[in-house]
């Protein structure tokens, strides 16, 4: 498992996330694949959910058993539930209405769109599971507009930044078809 170059990804996904899928690009040209095969951005990825659950349950004053329960909840229902759902729609959204040409050579991969959801889900959790809780208790839990302001862009900038990357794995990918105009015409990748 290659954790520095996982390490480099999640870096990535926040100073520049065009350059995580010009890599992505790249695996397709020598591997023939657009998904990861590598498990250690999954591995890196687990351990934040685990890292920043348990901040969560700390700055909360959870329990131990409340903790656990929300770390379930996160991984399972957020992560991986809501993940499978977003790839699989994502999947055949892509594969119905945007491959130019209909055939296993021009398809997503469902691995890939389930990498695409991963890579958005990662900045996500970093500004609502980290960031946030260094304003929780005293700013946005206390019942003022200020609270409600700084909670809500949060959760704003983090369901924009999960639209946008994920905006870019599929924008990113050159077999895939744009409407302009009113006519069809095979998208243009420019990696920068």
């Amino acid at each position: 498992m290659d954790f520095e170059f996982a390490l480099w990804q999640m870096l990535y996904l926040f100073t520049s996330p065009q350059r995580v899928y010009r890599n992505f690009h790249y695996r397709k040209q020598t591997k023939d694949q657009w998904a990861r095969d590598d498990p250690a951005f999954l591995v890196l990825l687990s351990i934040w959910l685990c890292v920043s659950t348990v901040g969560f349950g700390f700055v909360l004053d959870m329990g131990f058993f409340e903790t656990i329960k929300l770390l379930l909840w996160v991984v399972f229902i957020d992560c991986v539930g809501v993940g499978l759902l977003i790839a699989t729609l994502m999947w055949f959204i892509s594969n119905k209405y945007l491959v130019k040409q209909q055939n296993r050579d021009y398809d997503v991969e469902w691995g890939y769109a389930f990498d695409v959801h991963l890579n958005a889900f990662y900045p996500l959790l970093v500004i609502l599971h980290f960031i946030q809780l260094f304003f929780i208790n005293y700013v946005i839990i206390s019942d003022s507009v200020i609270g409600y302001f700084v909670g809500n862009t949060l959760w704003l900038i983090a369901i924009g930044y999960y639209i946008y990357v994920t905006f870019l794995g599929y924008s990113g990918n050159p077999y895939q078809l744009r409407k302009a105009n009113g006519h069809i015409s095979q998208s243009v990748w420019h990696p920068v």
